[in-house]
């Protein structure tokens, strides 16, 4: 499929992984941001994040840490198994500023 960059690039979960290293330089902090059609020449354009709806305050704190131990644990240890479940790796730059709003969360 042709990219943003007119490139054809094959769809794999490098291609993939590439579209998501492209939106690190405009991503905001509440990570709203699209990387369908992102720049790069190695960028897949059919592409997207799965998303998931954390509160930033919980009353329960055993849920809270429940909740961040397993966040930290899906951008860290569980990138491993990622691509044996058919997707793609976080890129560093995204992993470093999801650890950084997993931080937030109280």
């Amino acid at each position: 499929m042709k990219n943003a960059s007119g490139s054809f690039v094959k769809a794999d979960l490098a291609s993939v992984t590439e579209a998501a290293a492209a939106a690190v330089k405009t991503m905001p902090e509440d990570f709203r941001v699209s990387i369908t059609n992102a720049p790069g020449k190695t960028a897949y354009p059919v592409s997207s994040f799965t998303w998931l709806l954390i509160p930033d305050k919980f009353k329960d704190t055993a849920k809270r840490d429940a909740i961040k131990g397993f966040l930290k644990w899906a951008i860290s240890d569980g990138q491993g198994d990622v691509e044996s479940l058919s997707y793609a790796k976080l890129p560093k730059e995204v992993v470093e500023k999801e650890l950084k709003a997993i931080s937030k969360i109280q």
